[in-house]
């Protein structure tokens, strides 16, 4: 992602990185399964703590990431590739995951709702690696206020985005069908692992390991 010219493939190419990267698909059925037994009140509180928590800490990297990256030495190549492993973790998951479509893959009941929300709905299911690496990319890379306002005003899109779809969620979880959710998560896994791979791709190109042709 070119972050040195405001034009309108750098907006188009932000807006499909965050919704990707803090967009509702990968949380959703997590979310589903996660809250699947809670009553209905409960749900709504594990929505705002997941939603808050995810646009708190996506507002934070986008205001320290720039920070972070001199203060621990790290490159925005690196973090492309370590963001693309962890994707890669996530992506593999969805697609081979012990999930039945049946409630399975849910917490256990001793578990705190709240925890729930945060970890792993929030980070790394709703605010995903992709998402922090566009995030902190921008943080240290962008050329302009007007990108980085480019950015704030696509996040904000999204955020709203997710409070919609999670809470159109919470009303109709009981009536959605799990096998056809789950038929959505598998497909989508596929296609969130090509992205995975291609993040570390591009951190390896990043750092110069490797060479990709058109870059």
């Amino acid at each position: 992602m070119e972050l040195e010219s405001l034009n309108a493939s750098l907006v188009i190419d932000v807006f499909l990185l965050l919704l990707i990267g803090v967009g509702p698909k990968i949380a959703l059925v997590p979310f589903l399964d996660a809250t699947a037994s809670m009553p209905e009140a409960t749900k709504r509180r594990v929505l705002r703590k997941m939603l808050t928590t995810a646009a708190i800490v996506a507002v934070l990297l986008l205001i320290l990431g720039g920070l972070l990256t001199r203060l621990l030495h790290f490159s925005p190549g690196a973090l492309g590739v370590s963001s693309g492993i962890i994707l890669l973790i996530i992506a593999v998951t969805m697609v081979l995951g012990p999930r039945d479509g049946n409630g399975a893959g849910q917490p256990a009941d001793d578990q705190d709702p709240m925890r729930t929300a945060v970890f792993p709905l929030a980070v790394p299911y709703l605010l995903n690696p992709a998402g922090i690496v566009v995030l902190v990319t921008a943080s240290a890379e962008a050329s302009s206020i007007g990108v980085l306002a480019v950015v704030v005003g696509v996040l904000i899109v999204i955020l709203a985005l997710d409070v919609v779809v999670f809470r159109w969620a919470v009303q109709v979880s009981n009536h959605l069908d799990p096998s056809r959710m789950l038929v959505t998560e598998k497909v989508f896994g596929f296609l969130l692992a090509a992205l995975a791979v291609q993040l570390a791709l591009d951190g390896l190109s990043d750092v110069g390991v490797i060479h990709l042709t058109g870059h």
